[in-house]
């Protein structure tokens, strides 16, 4: 059933009607100043924050307390003050060596995959020859019993001759 020009002009004109407010809405939502902004005179009055230094925790402060964290956090840590002292040669060194540790892992893997792959190769390779064994043998008999059927019929033709000489009928 179709529908009369005046309902289709109607449902086109609400509908551009709700896109203009869900344009409206979202530039409102975008450009309003948020609601807790932090102030310095906040920051001040704030006790001093023990970090443990996890990426989770991180996540949930503001961007401007994470920022002036980050320079304390970790100093009474004795591994992370061992880390902050090497320099980036040393650095650098213990990422090649893990990732010297990754590849030969990665590598030993691959070589185990490999190794199987061998065998089920040589396994495989190993039934087929049977199969081909098989099926020479079968051949060779197959060659045997249809040399013998021509014998015989050979065989079958001349006592049918002779039987015909001697006056046998069909």
């Amino acid at each position: 059933m179709a529908y009369p020009s005046d309902q289709r002009s109607s449902s086109r004109g609400t509908v551009r009607f709700v896109m203009v407010l869900l344009g409206l809405f979202l530039v409102v939502y975008i450009v309003r100043p948020p609601r807790l902004r932090h102030s310095s005179k906040a920051l001040d009055s704030c006790p001093p924050c023990f970090c443990d230094c996890e990426e989770e925790s991180m996540l949930s402060l503001p961007l401007d307390i994470l920022n002036s964290s980050l320079a304390d956090c970790g100093k009474d840590d004795p591994q992370m003050n061992e880390e902050m002292k090497k320099d980036i040669a040393t650095l650098l060194s213990e990422e090649i060596n893990l990732q010297k540790n990754v590849t030969n892992d990665v590598l030993d893997r691959t070589k185990a995959l490999i190794m199987s792959a061998k065998r089920a190769s040589s396994h495989y390779q190993k039934e087929s020859e049977k199969c081909n064994i098989g099926i020479d043998t079968c051949e060779g008999g197959r060659e045997k019993a249809e040399a013998a059927l021509i014998e015989e019929r050979k065989l079958s033709a001349l006592w049918e001759a002779r039987a015909i000489e001697f006056g046998w009928k069909d």
